[in-house]
């Protein structure tokens, strides 16, 4: 029988240290920073004209109820788009997809821009969006592949997730300084010059990335999900300014569940469908997205609330209001920094739940907000939120993106990014337009700060059970 005995001695018996974590190297540094810069400028362009639109409007000849289009020429291309582009990129080339999105995004900011009537505008605006469906799929999708599982990709996903936060807020406050000393016109050649910066660097360093496969582009399914997801967004965006009341956004909103429903259909019978239903059938996958979608919405809606109630109600100025959100800003920086540690030790699940946890409590501490004071709560409670809303977008993406193949990596982040941009255009027509329509601001924000507290706990409590792990 054999006995452990001791070892000769001068044989070194010491455990070897444990191997130092992989390091970004300089061409992965590059690499992050095109894809990174890429979701920056994306981000950007939902809020930096928001401030902008009443002089917009008035040197373009827009019309008050016109100037919704201008977000919603947008938002319609962008969230509608993005899961064919999603498809098309893995099929056919993730970089070639993401290059063209590049390009098409600086032409049409150049023709924003330049825009000499409101159609020239709005159409700029609209290849804008569809820039965007292509930009920020792929460069999730190409970011997912360079970066293997891991801390390598816990970082890349951290700093990819602050700058699209933080791209949403650092708009609001360059919007209104832009707008201010340089014209509106400044805001969206602000973006111009992102693309510039970012398209030429972009071919030599980042790696052509598709499935090996070649299976047949889901057609059916391409045009009912754009054509849902176009219709749902146009409904909810039209209802923002004007109510449900309407017959147009009844019947659009009824054609967008309808042809979502349809969407579903067409995939359980598709050899190679568009969105695997065994992926959503996934429980990382439908409850990681499910929180995602409910901390972008809910936190959009309490920037936009917070926006009115700061200058509405307090009086403040626009550059006050920007201090405000540039502390959330700073604060969604930091977040960023420390999520991945966190994710680390903890896990993405339950970094996912607790901040949700803690964006639905420090929400609801809003509602100490007072009609005369209210600036240092606001302050804090809309940073603290803000690191916990970042927290939970790292955290989302990773509990989605995690143990899915290569292959489908096109899949899972077209979800992923759907998910976040579905998240910014119908968060604030659901509820911010409570703050506006009953002619009490201030109690118009104390409701939406109520609802948006209570789905986003509700949320949690939702997502904190589906991601139970089975015993």
């Amino acid at each position: 029988m054999a006995t452990l005995t001791s070892p000769p001695t001068g044989t070194d018996t010491e455990a070897a240290p444990p191997a130092a974590p992989p390091a970004l190297t300089g061409r992965t540094r590059l690499i992050l920073f095109v894809l990174c810069a890429a979701q920056f400028m994306v981000a950007l362009d939902f809020s930096v004209l928001n401030v902008a639109l009443p002089v917009l409007g008035a040197d373009l000849g827009l019309g008050q109820s016109a100037l919704q289009w201008a977000v919603t020429a947008f938002a319609l291309p962008s969230g509608g788009f993005l899961l064919l582009f999603g498809r098309v990129g893995d099929l056919y080339g993730r970089k070639k997809l993401f290059l063209a999105g590049l390009a098409l995004f600086g032409l049409a900011s150049l023709l924003a821009t330049f825009a000499w009537n409101p159609a020239a505008f709005l159409a700029g605006r609209a290849l804008q969006g569809l820039g965007a469906a292509a930009i920020v799929p792929t460069g999730m999708s190409l970011l997912t592949t360079t970066f293997p599982e891991g801390p390598l990709r816990d970082r890349a996903l951290g700093i990819s997730g602050t700058l699209l936060s933080l791209g949403f807020t650092v708009g609001m406050v360059l919007g209104g300084v832009m707008t201010d000393t340089l014209g509106w016109r400044s805001t969206m050649g602000l973006l111009a010059l992102f693309a510039v910066i970012v398209l030429p660097l972009a071919p030599g360093l980042l790696p052509e990335s598709r499935t090996p496969e070649r299976p047949r582009l889901d057609v059916p399914g391409a045009v009912t999900v754009t054509g849902g997801l176009l219709a749902l967004i146009y409904a909810l965006s039209t209802a923002a300014e004007r109510g449900f009341g309407g017959t147009d956004v009844r019947v659009t909103l009824v054609a967008g569940i309808a042809l979502l429903a349809v969407f579903v259909r067409v995939e359980s019978r598709h050899a190679a469908p568009l969105v695997s239903l065994p992926m959503l059938r996934r429980r990382t996958v439908a409850f990681g997205n499910l929180g995602g979608l409910i901390t972008f919405s809910m936190m959009s809606t309490v920037v936009f609330v917070l926006t009115l109630y700061l200058q509405e109600t307090l009086d403040l100025s626009a550059f006050a209001t920007g201090l405000v959100f540039g502390v959330q800003g700073v604060m969604s920086v930091v977040a960023g920094m420390l999520a991945p540690k966190v994710i680390g030790r903890i896990g993405a699940r339950v970094t996912l739940v607790g901040s949700l946890v803690g964006q639905g409590v420090l929400t609801a501490a809003l509602l100490g907000l007072g009609e005369d004071s209210g600036v240092v709560l606001a302050t804090v409670a809309v940073s603290l939120a803000s690191m916990c809303h970042l927290g939970a977008i790292i955290a989302y993406g990773l509990t989605v993106t995690s143990g899915v193949p290569d292959e489908e990596q096109g899949l899972a982040t077209g979800l992923v990014t759907t998910t976040q941009q579905v998240g910014l255009t119908v968060g604030i027509p659901l509820l911010g337009v409570l703050a506006t329509t009953g002619g009490d601001l201030f109690g118009g924000v104390r409701t939406v700060l109520v609802l948006d507290a209570a789905i986003v706990l509700g949320t949690a409590v939702l997502v904190g059970l589906g991601l139970r792990r089975r015993s």
